[in-house]
Parts: structure tokens; sequence; C-alpha cells
């Protein structure tokens, strides 16, 4: 007889850590200078996160995004779109389209996953929502750049499905501190807003 699948009622999704959104030649770069210390700060906060899943042994789904070189994959219906193209940015098989190097998946790790999608939810056009299903999660850890555009709509995306949600807000960045800000007191309402620590700290303290 078959032993019965473990389920994992906290998973990690890690968003978008990719050499065109956090390098500093990158094309994208969420606003950061290329000297601004809040680039290092975001950048070693993601690496604990990644790190923290990997040690508890929680999922760790990293979703990237990507495109066909010609973007005749990309619907350009925004500007988000549209500058993505302009830009020249996140071109899948090229270095900006790659994981930023640190943060890049270990993708024989049993429950570490690796998802591509052409939007700013993480839900949408991707088997997420299937995968957590046969996870067991009832709860996520989300991080990720930029903290207005792919993490929040991934956020509002799976609390309108049902799920808790966490914001690892320090693995969060966006253009303009501003903007980062505003968008973490609006998902205020519908997820809790915190730090690596405390969220991995809360995760360890449940079991």
């Amino acid at each position: 007889m078959t032993p019965a699948a473990r389920t994992h009622r906290t998973a990690v999704l890690a968003l978008h850590y990719q050499n065109d959104v956090l390098h500093a030649q990158g094309c994208i770069r969420v606003g950061l200078a290329e000297d601004d210390p809040a680039r290092e700060r975001v950048i070693a906060a993601a690496g604990q996160l990644i790190a923290g899943a990997r040690q508890l042994d929680l999922p760790l789904i990293h979703i990237r995004i990507a495109f066909r070189a010609d973007y005749a994959d990309l619907i350009q219906n925004c500007q988000i779109f549209r500058q993505t193209a302009q830009l020249g940015a996140v071109k899948d098989g090229t270095w900006g389209a790659a994981f930023f190097s640190g943060l890049e998946p270990i993708e024989d790790r049993e429950h570490e996953f690796v998802l591509r999608h052409h939007r700013t939810s993480g839900f949408i056009g991707t088997p997420l929502e299937l995968l957590l299903r046969k996870l067991g999660t009832r709860h996520l850890i989300v991080a990720g750049v930029a903290t207005h555009s792919v993490v929040e709509m991934t956020a509002r995306h799976a609390a309108d499905l049902g799920y808790e949600v966490t914001i690892a807000a320090d693995a969060c960045a966006a253009a303009r501190a501003e903007v980062h800000k505003a968008s973490l007191a609006s998902m205020s309402l519908i997820a809790e807003v915190g730090s690596v620590a405390s969220a991995l700290a809360s995760e360890k303290d449940s079991r």
C-alpha cells in the first residue's frame, strides 16, 4: 500500500529574483541605483528567506518571468508590459532572465520548484494552484520584486483563493521607497506583513 503523501501547510513563493530585476546591470533593476545600499539589503534578505525555507524543509517555489526573443508571447495591453518589450528585458534563455547568483533554485531538491509566467500574478497561466493543492498548502510566505506588481498581485490572488498570506517585506523592493511602503500598507488588509526573520520564526514556532 502506498504511504500517504506528506502535506506542507506553509510554502514559500520567491518571485522574480532574476538578473534583469536585481543585478546592477539588469534592464529593470526595480529602480534601485547601482550603489544604493537597499539593493544589497534586499538581496541578503532574499537569500535568508531561501536558505530558511530549505532549512525548515518548506516547499520553495521560484516564479520567474520570461518571454520569447520576439515577444510574440507578451500581451502588451498595459504600460508595464510595453515597457518590458521596450527595454528588451527578461528574454528567455538570456542572462537577464536567469536567476540572480545565490538566489537560484536547487531543482533536484524534492520540494523545490520553478514556474515560468507571463503576467503579474504568479497564478495566471501557471500550475501554481494545482501544485499548492498537491502539497496541502494553506499558508504562503511571499517575497520578491517588485512589491507593487508581482508580489501584490500574487498575494491578492492567493488571498482571494482562500490562502493565508505572509509578506516578507525586507525581501521585497519597488522602484521607489514610497511605492514599496504604500503597497505594503495596502496588502496589510489581506496579508500579515513582517520580515523574513519573523516569518521564519513564526513557522518554526508553529511546529
